[in-house]
């Protein structure tokens, strides 16, 4: 298990990358410019803490389609290593999933590092200005959604819709390590 925790690159500036889709089309941030805002999550189809909450990102993404919020889900891990990984693999988990939202692979793993991405999943939020704003967790209980008592990524999600500023604290996520390819 790994702990995202670094929150020293809060009120930075998006960083540009080009990916291709599941659906064959290459995207960047400013494919979404029409966005108010832009939540980049590092997942991967193998790893438990993403599974647990796939059903939550489509939740999540359902609720706020029509307010300008969208999700991009990017795959930053080794395919040799970890075959479920593989950009054909991604088109499944994205149909098993229901997945409403671009899942990238970054088969390069250069956005990964760029962005000094830790665990899957691993959240990016960015407002309207592309500065980024939140980088915690989805929820206190990745495992059980039953036991939720508190959805950060929602209420971080909220104040920025209402043009207002992060005012709680940041708690990083946890998951899996990104799986890097061998040097």
């Amino acid at each position: 298990m790994a702990v995202q925790n670094n929150l020293s690159n809060l009120d930075t500036l998006i960083i540009p990358f080009s990916l291709e889709g599941t659906d064959g089309k290459f995207y960047s941030p400013s494919s979404f410019d029409d966005k108010k805002i832009l939540i980049i999550i590092f997942i991967c189809n193998h790893c438990p803490y993403v599974k647990a909450i796939m059903d939550r990102l489509v939740s999540f993404q359902n609720k706020y389609n029509d307010d300008g919020v969208r999700l991009v889900g990017i795959n930053s891990n080794d395919p040799e290593s970890y075959p479920e990984d593989s950009f054909d693999n991604m088109k499944l988990f994205y149909s098993e999933y229901k997945m409403n939202f671009p899942y990238l692979c970054d088969e390069t793993q250069d956005t990964a590092r760029k962005y000094g991405a830790v665990c899957t999943p691993d959240f990016y939020l960015y407002d309207e200005n592309r500065i980024l704003k939140y980088r915690g967790r989805l929820d206190d209980n990745w495992k059980d959604e039953t036991n939720i008592t508190s959805k950060e990524l929602e209420k971080a999600t909220e104040l920025l819709l209402n043009d207002m500023k992060i005012d709680f604290q940041q708690i990083p996520s946890m998951g899996c390590s990104i799986k890097w390819k061998a040097d």
